[in-house]
């Protein structure tokens, strides 16, 4: 059977690969985004059976806590839920990702989606 699985498109704009894909020009950008896109699209509809929802990018964050509610920054890029049947077996359905292949991405955490204790 197989198991949820979070996946978490992480990038931070300090790393060097941020900073080269800001120090590109509009045009050598466009055309990377262009490739980008289409890359993703193709993963996506290779792995379709695996998709649980899509998920999509992320934007500014606030955080609610004990202080109340703030705007924070986080490394979190965006996010999709897969279906596999082993953490491992999830984690290489994003080897080779546009997301830090083609993208500027550091990475992809994965975890698994746990059920509600009691639930």
């Amino acid at each position: 059977m197989a198991d949820n699985f979070l996946a978490l498109f992480t990038g931070s704009k300090t790393t060097p690969r941020f900073q080269a894909w800001v120090a590109m020009t509009e045009a050598e950008q466009q055309a990377k985004m262009k490739e980008g896109i289409a890359a993703w699209h193709a993963w996506m509809d290779k792995h379709k059976p695996s998709i649980v929802f899509d998920g999509g990018p992320l934007g500014k964050t606030k955080k609610t806590g004990p202080d109340g509610i703030a705007d924070i920054s986080n490394n979190l890029g965006g996010f999709c839920v897969i279906k596999a049947d082993s953490h491992e077996a999830a984690a290489k359905l994003f080897e080779n990702h546009p997301h830090f292949t083609i993208f500027p991405g550091e990475g992809i955490e994965v975890m698994p989606v746990m059920p509600i204790p009691g639930g």
